[in-house]
């Protein structure tokens, strides 16, 4: 019981983060139906910001965590949304009418020159980060084995629960949120009903590339090592998650998320590491048999 609830709590705070970058690219396609598949390498991008900011923040002498975490959560989150605004006017807007393999093929490349990008600014070897947010909390201890709730995660738990609060008022109660369900519906009739169809994806956008890069700066934070690589798994891993979920669905994307992390962390712990992945994509192809829309997806109603 111990062993089940340590893993439980590793798995919820790893699903918390794969549904922070999933949320972007469930966005995204709810939008204007494409898959960004450079939104894992923004995470990247956020990562890495941290890594140089805490680098900095620390030859400055600055060494109060929570303001230091504040500055590079705003240094992360401002950069990536300049790159997840780019991408979109880039890769996307030129594209938004042609058949839907180009803007495919124009997300696979912005990510293959994202990951490159990086490489040569930052070089391939990993990077280390040293531990910034020590201690936690014993919630049991049976026969020499704790179960530990670290202060890190207590963190990223309750960041990632009041970021997903907060996007769903913003989604379901603000002008942004409808302009956004509206472009969703019907990108023309919104527009000609006085919605600015561009500025309203642009900063659909902006919002994932910003999850996106809060994702980035808790990863580092917990592994403490981070390479040019690591959004394409992780990337790959939120996609499922959208799509476990029911893409285009923000719940499904936060449930997708969690679940996938549960699963991780307890195939990683009662069977063997190496199959983990394997076992995500299993569990996907299962309940995309049963129910091809995902846990929690709608089917798409043809307009005509």
């Amino acid at each position: 019981m111990e062993y089940f609830l340590q893993q439980l709590i590793n798995g919820l705070t790893l699903g918390g983060i794969y549904a922070l970058i999933a949320i972007g690219y469930t966005m995204v396609y709810g939008i204007i139906g494409m898959i960004n598949f450079a939104h894992g390498e923004v995470y990247m991008i956020g990562a890495f910001i941290a890594v140089i900011a805490f680098t900095a923040l620390g030859l400055l002498g600055l060494t109060w965590v929570p303001l230091s975490l504040a500055i590079v959560l705003m240094l992360a989150i401002g950069f990536t949304a300049i790159y997840g605004w780019s991408i979109e006017r880039v890769a996307y807007r030129p594209l938004r009418s042609a058949p839907r393999l180009a803007p495919l093929i124009s997300a696979i490349g912005m990510s293959i020159l994202l990951q490159n990008y990086v490489q040569v600014l930052q070089g391939a070897k990993i990077k280390t980060l040293p531990p910034m947010i020590e201690g936690g909390l014993t919630l049991m201890q049976v026969e020499g084995f704790s179960v530990r709730l670290s202060y890190l995660q207590i963190i990223i738990l309750l960041l990632t629960v009041s970021l997903m609060a907060a996007f769903s008022v913003v989604i379901a109660r603000t002008p942004l949120g409808r302009a956004q369900r509206a472009c969703e519906q019907d990108r023309r009739m919104a527009s000609l009903l006085g919605v600015d169809v561009d500025r309203t994806i642009s900063l659909t956008f902006v919002m994932g590339a910003g999850l996106a890069a809060v994702a980035g700066v808790f990863v580092t934070l917990y592994y403490g090592v981070i390479d040019f690589f690591i959004g394409f798994l992780a990337g790959l891993k939120a996609f499922t998650a959208a799509v476990l979920g029911g893409i285009g669905s923000l719940a499904g994307a936060m449930l997708g998320g969690l679940l996938i992390g549960l699963i991780e962390a307890f195939w990683a712990g009662y069977f063997t590491v190496e199959y983990k992945d394997l076992a995500v994509f299993a569990i996907l192809v299962i309940v995309l048999i049963f129910r091809p829309t995902g846990l929690l997806g709608q089917p798409e109603v043809e307009k005509v």
